[in-house]
């Protein structure tokens, strides 16, 4: 279980203050996650929200939780990379044209090459990359989609520069438990060596169906904001929001399946969201 206070907060116009992150995040810390998405290192004029995710980091408290940060270029990995307690780099890869240019203000062609820089980066540096197959599932833009060109973007990608963690995002929420479980069941046997995730953008009613339809697909790596807070501000004007945590969570315990979190700390932390954000 992934947990994404960066994926939550990015979008939202009001500046959350540093010290509100670093105890809402020091609180996510506490639960059990295998990995929390906490900040990112991209131009503040861009993503403004993000703009002090280093002095976030100075003040976390340690943990078994690992640390990921996104990067959209050499820049912000180079930044990232300095920072001993983080552990995944983050890149948001998209198969849509479109959308690739809106959030990362470059072709599909010229990410392939940033991904490269930044891979070269992290393994100099002990880190891994994570990368977002975002609009995996679809796109409002016109661009042709199908799963081939997600699955042929993945092979590509570990092929050529060996990235292992891949996660395919629905970025607007159009994806559907039938589209999403067929996907993940083709591209898990066709690269055995890379773990895959979901991470998935929903309105809450549908949540459950689409971790089902991951999970029994043979995902086990997934991504949630508390409360379904978030979406991408580089998207759609309306924002569909993250895959819900807690909804993830009721499902996983009704399957009896184990995930490593403190329920109780869970709560603790899913409260102190509802101050965190308006």
């Amino acid at each position: 279980m992934i947990e994404c206070p960066r994926d939550a907060m990015q979008g939202l116009h009001d500046f959350i203050p540093t010290a509100t992150k670093i105890d809402y995040i020091n609180s996510i810390l506490d639960c059990g996650f295998d990995t929390v998405d906490f900040g990112s290192f991209v131009s503040p004029k861009a993503i403004p929200q993000m703009r002090d995710t280093a002095e976030v980091l100075d003040s976390l408290n340690p943990s078994d939780s690992k640390l990921l940060s996104i990067v959209v270029n050499e820049r912000g990995a180079n930044l990232a990379v300095q920072f001993e307690r983080i552990d995944y780099l983050g890149f948001p890869f998209s198969v849509s044209e479109q959308f690739q240019r809106r959030n990362t203000n470059s072709s599909i062609e010229h990410a392939f090459t940033r991904v490269e820089a930044i891979q070269n980066l992290a393994k100099k540096y002990n880190k891994e990359v994570v990368l977002y197959l975002s609009m995996g599932f679809g796109n409002p833009y016109g661009d042709e989609w199908h799963p081939d060109i997600v699955t042929g973007w993945a092979e590509k990608l570990y092929e050529k520069l060996d990235i292992k963690i891949q996660a395919v995002s629905d970025t607007i929420g159009c994806g559907n438990p039938e589209s999403v479980n067929s996907l993940i069941k083709t591209l898990i046997p066709s690269l055995p060596n890379v773990e895959f995730g979901a991470h998935l953008h929903t309105v809450p009613e549908n949540a459950k169906s689409l971790v089902e339809a991951a999970y029994n697909a043979g995902c086990r790596r997934f991504d949630g904001a508390i409360k379904g807070f978030g979406g991408c501000p580089m998207a759609k004007d309306d924002l569909t929001g993250n895959m819900p945590t807690e909804l993830a969570l009721e499902w996983f315990n009704e399957q009896n399946i184990a995930t490593g979190i403190d329920q109780e700390k869970f709560n603790v932390t899913m409260n102190k969201a509802l101050s965190v954000f308006p």
